[in-house]
């Protein structure tokens, strides 16, 4: 369960993939043999609406289908 009461954290994926895809395609225009970044050097779990996750004990059984 996640510890905030934002829906969704699209948003936060969809700027950190895009700052990843232009400095993947910037780093293959001028260096193309280079090792490619890392995502965790644009992304941060922490830093987004929904950081972290939380265990309940005596959670509904509809809270935990998937």
């Amino acid at each position: 369960m996640g510890m905030t009461s934002a829906v969704s954290e699209a948003q936060d994926k969809a700027i950190w993939h895009r700052a990843y895809r232009r400095a993947e395609r910037q780093r293959l225009q001028s260096q193309p043999f280079s090792d490619p970044h890392s995502f965790r050097e644009f992304s941060d779990p922490w830093g987004m609406d929904k950081d972290g996750k939380q265990y309940c004990e005596k959670m509904p059984a509809r809270w935990m289908r998937k």
